[in-house]
């Protein structure tokens, strides 16, 4: 199943002429981070057992959004079946929002979003591993290895325990605490 495409511009009409709803499917840490002003969020993480207040809807563009539209257009199928007779894809997400130069509500003061703190995690012990591996001891490249055998874990099981570590700290649990 495929949702139609809106671009930026016309949504901006429509959300000006009170004649769309926008739903953000991203999750509360991203939301917090940056979000299109008026933006409903109902993250993926939730979206089963949120229930769409229908006559709010009635009449109305309903509109999804994530930060590039993949993952919008990938879940689809999960969306429509929540009985929407139409719904649109914010086509290129909150990137194109941007790069169309409307406007976001942006805290600084947030963490980015835990997808990118795992990276960021990940990237750096297995740079270190290697480079200890180098300079100190063969035996830190294990370091790389359990990084790399983490990664691949996640891949495959979706569980990612360096992003259940992330979320348990200070600066994330009061980003989520604020965002819901």
């Amino acid at each position: 199943m495929t949702m139609k495409t809106i671009d930026p511009a016309d949504l901006k009409r429509r959300l000006d002429g009170d004649s769309a709803v926008l739903i953000d499917i991203r999750e509360p840490d991203e939301y917090a981070r940056e979000h299109i002003l008026g933006a409903r969020l109902v993250p993926l993480s939730a979206f089963d057992a949120h229930e769409f207040d229908r006559e709010r809807l009635r009449g109305k563009t309903v509109v999804f959004h994530c930060r590039s539209g993949n993952r919008t257009a990938a879940n689809a199928s999960r969306i429509l079946a929540k009985g929407f007779a139409e719904a649109y894809v914010l086509a290129g997400g909150l990137d194109a929002w941007k790069a169309a130069g409307l406007p976001t509500h942006l805290d600084r003061s947030a963490p980015i979003d835990l997808q990118r703190q795992v990276q960021i995690g990940a990237g750096s012990m297995a740079l270190l591993g290697a480079v200890l591996g180098l300079a100190v001891s063969p035996w830190f490249v294990l370091l790389s290895a359990f990084v790399g055998a983490g990664l691949i874990l996640a891949g495959v099981t979706g569980f990612c325990g360096m992003a259940r570590v992330l979320k348990l700290m200070p600066w994330n649990r009061r980003a989520l605490a604020a965002a819901q």
